[in-house]
């Protein structure tokens, strides 16, 4: 079945960092993968994406603060996330889909989830 599974979330101050860590498997072909989070009482936001050229597409809010990259010799996509803020605080859910079209982070395209990873940024 296809998977995707995150790890590496946790708590930490304001100004920390972290990296989360997503693990893709049983994906037969060509997959596109991005990250997303969702605070308590908002939708879930696409964070960032990676295009299969390696150009990377980020929500503004964390703009030169996070980092998205992949080790495609296990099929393992990372999110560093340096500086962070309260505003940050939300479950990060990793995501996947078969397609072309990577380099989204808009959520309706990916059908793959998850079950997220809680990233808590305290005061």
């Amino acid at each position: 079945a296809d998977l995707v599974v995150e790890s590496g979330g946790g708590s930490v101050q304001a100004g920390g960092s972290l990296r989360l860590s997503c693990e893709a498997s049983g994906f037969y072909r060509s997959y596109c993968m991005g990250w997303f989070r969702q605070a308590p009482g908002k939708e879930r936001e696409g964070v960032a994406a990676l295009d299969k050229d390696g150009s990377t597409k980020y929500v503004d809010s964390v703009k030169g603060r996070f980092t998205i990259s992949k080790d495609k010799a296990k099929n393992t996509l990372y999110l560093q996330m340096n500086s962070l803020k309260p505003e940050d605080t939300a479950m990060y859910y990793c995501a996947a889909d078969y397609g072309s079209w990577c380099g989204s982070i808009w959520v309706p395209e990916y059908n793959y989830w998850g079950q997220g990873t809680q990233v808590t940024v305290s005061a």
